[in-house]
Formats: C-alpha cells, structure tokens, sequence
C-alpha cells in the first residue's frame, strides 16, 4: 500500500516496511505527547503495527532480500582450503576438487564464490631487470617520429621476431590472489630456464603482412642480416612493388 497522507507530506509505506526518519520523530514525539497509536499512525502516515514495533524497539529493519545461498559457511571453508593449497588452478580443476568434497553446486557458484573471498584470476608477476637506455631511445625514437602523417606511416614496414614458448602457454600461467599479493611468495611461481619454444619472425605493413620465418638458431648479426635480405626485402617488394624499397633501416630495442 503506497498512498500520499495530506498532513504530514510523504509516502505511508506498508506494515513491513522501514519506517523513515520523519516518521520515527513524528511517532517518537505524539508518543510522549500521550497520542493512540492509532493517531499517531495516522499523523505519521504508516500502519498501526509499525507504530507499536517502534514504540517497543521491536523493528529492526527489513530482512536481506533476493535467493539465498545456496552454499554452507562449510562448503565455502572447503573452497577457500582448496584455492590455497594451490592457487594456480583453473575454475575447471577447483570446481571438480569442490564437488568431489561432497558440494553440489554450478561452476558458475564455484566461480561466484570465489571472488565472493576477494580473490581474481592474474598472470603472476615475474621479476625483470629493465635497462634504462633501452627505454630512452625508444622515447627519443617516438619523439622524433610524432609528426608523420599517416601518408608517411603507409611507407613503414614493421618487423619483429618473437619467442613462443609451449610450457604454461604464451602468457604463463595464472594465480588466484587478492588485491596487494602480487608479490607474495604463495603467488608466485618459478619457472623453466629453457623450455622448449620456437622462434618466429614476422612483418606487416599498411599493404599487408610478410611471409613468417622459423629461425633455429640464435639471432646473431649473420642470421638477422639474411632474415632481412630473403623475407624482408622480398616482402617489401610484394607488398609496395619491385624497385619501390631502396633503403631499410631497422629499429631493434629490448623489450
């Protein structure tokens, strides 16, 4: 029941619901001034019971609303001892581990359930030394390239070689932690000195992407030079016409 009281100015809400601040000091003042309950509700614009609740302390607000969970504090405690003794796991393998325990519940729940304890799924962080001069020539490279236009840009050939490894897939694997674990020895994990992985060379343009180069070997002076003289140039060639590339010049900086 929602309806307008012409004496006091606001909404009168239903028996279970709160009753407002207005409402309160409204019922909290007629009480002491010897009102019925039955005045005061109407002075105060809500039911009689929720008069009499608050006249005896008895309302304590209204109860949480929406489905409950459907998870005990106990299956919780299981989950969060599961995700601790290896919080390297996927929602996949936790989810198995949790209703093997016993727990009937969706990977979704497993997955709601765990960032209900403050935890996210990240790539863990891997200490590395940065040179500082490598840094500074790519921002004086960017610095002296920032007014080219794009008719300029078009004439670029970018290219790159870069290391795939197979061991815990390309971007390494991923960590359940909360917020300011980052560097927490639990969080973190090591890693194999030389897995195996494969070397691949690529090329693009605004014309178009070159052809991909297996390199076997190390990328010394002698391997680069003939990566540029039989994919580059023949690329540049393809890409923008015989003739058309006169002059290469590479920009080759640690990442």
């Amino acid at each position: 029941m929602v309806s307008q009281s012409s004496s006091v100015g606001y909404t009168i809400m239903g028996k279970t619901a709160d009753l407002t601040v207005v409402q309160k000091m409204t019922t909290d003042t007629l009480h002491k001034e010897g009102k019925t309950q039955k005045v005061i509700a109407k002075e105060a614009g809500c039911s009689q019971s929720s008069v009499s609740k608050h006249i005896n302390r008895e309302a304590k607000g209204r109860k949480r609303c929406g489905r409950k969970k459907y998870t005990s504090n106990r299956d919780n405690r299981t989950l969060e001892r599961i995700v601790k003794q290896n919080p390297f796991k996927t929602v996949g393998k936790i989810h198995k581990e949790w209703t093997a325990a016993g727990v009937s519940a969706s990977r979704t729940t497993t997955h709601r359930r765990i960032q209900d304890m403050g935890l996210s799924c990240r790539i863990p962080c891997v200490k590395t030394l940065l040179n500082n001069r490598w840094h500074q020539k790519r921002l004086a490279w960017a610095k002296d390239k920032k007014q080219w236009t794009a008719a300029e840009w078009s004439k670029v050939m970018f290219s790159d070689e870069s290391k795939f490894c197979i061991f815990f897939g390309n971007q390494g694997p991923r960590v359940w932690r909360k917020r300011g674990e980052a560097q927490n020895p639990h969080c973190l994990r090591s890693s194999v000195k030389f897995p195996q992985s494969v070397m691949v060379w690529g090329a693009m343009s605004s014309a178009g992407v070159g052809p991909l180069c297996f390199l076997r070997s190390k990328v010394n002076t002698a391997v680069y030079q003939d990566v540029l003289e039989h994919f580059m140039l023949p690329a540049a060639d393809q890409l923008y016409g015989l003739g058309t590339c006169t002059q290469c010049q590479s920009y080759q900086y640690l990442v």
